[in-house]
């Protein structure tokens, strides 16, 4: 029971850091598009939006790539099962539960689950504070400035 849980765990800290890499990345990236000045700035901010999104959707895949290697690695689930699929079933937590893991390796699953909950999370947190700050920045730019300099 303690190999699936350090194995897990390790994974999860793998994908925690992938994703702190990518949040850098993607937020430095809204930042200096996010501070562009346009004519068209609703259509600025869903672009903004947009590229986050994507950038953080990939960060995702590629953490199901991670687990599903994982998945692999250990022979945690028999192969021609689909390890790649069950890595997504078990990091969204959609848990359809056509695929189980083996019995030794069933930690695995939730484990995974808990570690794309928390990132889907973290996804969710980083598109809200790149609206609020584009947003910001839109406001402060309609607003008209002063004579003082």
């Amino acid at each position: 029971m303690m190999l699936p849980f350090l194995v897990g765990t390790l994974v999860s800290l793998a994908c925690i850091g992938l994703h702190a890499l990518v949040t850098v990345v993607a937020v430095s990236i809204a930042r200096s598009a996010g501070l562009r000045h346009t004519a068209r700035p609703r259509s600025h901010l869903m672009g903004v939006m947009m590229a986050t999104a994507v950038v953080l959707m990939v960060a995702h895949v590629l953490e199901v790539l991670v687990w599903a290697a994982t998945y692999s690695i250990v022979g945690a689930a028999a192969a021609e099962d689909g390890l790649l699929y069950f890595a997504f079933v078990n990091y969204t937590t959609l848990g359809y539960g056509d695929i189980t893991p083996v019995r030794e390796w069933r930690l695995i699953g939730p484990l995974t689950a808990m570690n794309g909950v928390l990132l889907f999370g973290w996804s969710a947190a980083v598109l809200f504070e790149v609206l609020r700050k584009t947003l910001d920045h839109l406001e402060a730019a309609k607003a008209p400035r002063s004579a003082s300099g």
